[in-house]
């Protein structure tokens, strides 16, 4: 399960707009290849919609099928935000309707309830 966190609105060439909306799947450790510690990480993407932002506002929150997969793409600079570091990527995370199988990732925490951001402050509720 994927789920909708924020939307942007975007600009196409032609001048018209457009809502994605921002999905984000379940936590996941990972470990630094730096320091040798673990830090908890979340895949997130971006979809395109037909929705208007009225509809994009009310649908943060909502869960959906599907998982967020590594997909290869052609190798493109990204700049690291926090330390201005240029580095040259050749994949990219994309939104697939399957459930990722074998996934080391997890949403629950060890007394079985799942964790979910909907507003960016924590928040437990019961797993279904």
């Amino acid at each position: 399960m994927v789920r909708i966190v924020n939307y942007i609105k975007r600009q196409k060439e032609d001048g018209t707009t457009f809502c994605t909306l921002e999905v984000q799947a379940g936590i996941e450790m990972v470990l630094s290849q730096k320091t040798n510690q673990y830090y908890v990480t979340a895949k997130k993407t971006f979809i395109s919609s037909t929705f208007d932002e009225e509809t994009c506002q009310a649908l943060i929150g909502t869960q959906v099928q599907g998982s967020i997969v590594k997909q290869e793409c052609e190798p493109y600079e990204y700049t690291v935000k926090d330390t201005g570091e240029v580095i040259v990527l050749n994949h990219r995370y994309v939104y697939s309707p399957q459930e990722a199988t074998g996934s080391s990732s997890t949403t629950a925490n060890s007394d079985g309830l799942e964790a979910f951001s909907k507003n960016g402050k924590y928040e437990t509720v019961l797993a279904d």
